[in-house]
């Protein structure tokens, strides 16, 4: 595609990740979707989910607020695409979303899923400015607060603690996705599902069991199989 995907699938397939990791030319994509008015329960959910982490007054959430964009989904339309550069953070209000990409095979490998009060993003686009080898896609409608990262660079100036906050998220997300990586070097596939249905059983009635059979790296006739177990 003259972005030199292919190499960059090979060797960062693992780097996506489910945290400020929600980024996207989304001034130029080509999907439906839909822009409204925040509601202030959004705002509510936003303070609530930032003061996890950080202490921030009401206006520092107000000015946080401010820059936020709140667009809805439709099932399948695409929060980002495949050789697009990442310009955004999103956060997710409710839904459900994936991050997948396409092998040498033209088989679509997901990487990530992130719902409710998740990040996602391409993280690697996002930081070098380079196309994404990966696309983000929502599995059902769904609700996102963008983060423009012009906007966010902005507020780090005037609100230093913010970046602190996402320092932490970005820390956090890290940690996950290395102990997924371990948890897929030391267990067999029906360990993988089972910890899976353990740690998110609401998650599974959500997504098609060929993107679970994806997300875990087994086939779909398989994951039947398991399943009937």
């Amino acid at each position: 595609m003259g972005f030199k995907i292919e190499k960059e699938r090979t060797k960062h397939k693992n780097f996506d990740m489910c945290l400020f990791e929600r980024l996207t030319s989304f001034y130029t994509l080509h999907f439906r979707y839909e822009t409204y008015r925040k509601p202030l329960k959004m705002k509510e959910q936003i303070k609530t989910y930032f003061n996890r982490y950080v202490e921030f007054s009401d206006t520092e959430i107000d000015e946080i607020y401010s820059i936020l964009i709140s667009k809805i989904f439709q099932k399948k339309d695409y929060i980002l695409r495949e050789g697009q550069i990442c310009k955004s953070n999103y956060f997710i209000i409710n839904g459900l979303v994936r991050s997948f990409y396409i092998d040498d095979k033209g088989n679509e490998k997901i990487t990530q899923f992130a719902l409710e009060n998740w990040w996602v993003t391409n993280m690697e686009s996002y930081i070098k400015n380079i196309p994404s080898y990966s696309s983000i896609q929502a599995i059902e409608k769904t609700t996102v607060l963008i983060v423009d990262k012009v906007e966010l660079e902005r507020l780090f100036k005037s609100i230093p603690k913010l970046e602190r906050f996402f320092r932490i998220i970005t820390e956090n997300m890290l940690i996950a996705i290395q102990r997924r990586n371990d948890i897929y070097l030391q267990m067999k596939s029906k360990d993988r599902y089972a910890s899976l249905i353990n740690h998110f059983p609401n998650f599974i009635q959500r997504v098609p069991q060929y993107m679970i059979a994806s997300y875990l790296e087994i086939t779909p006739e398989y994951l039947s199989e398991l399943r009937k177990k």
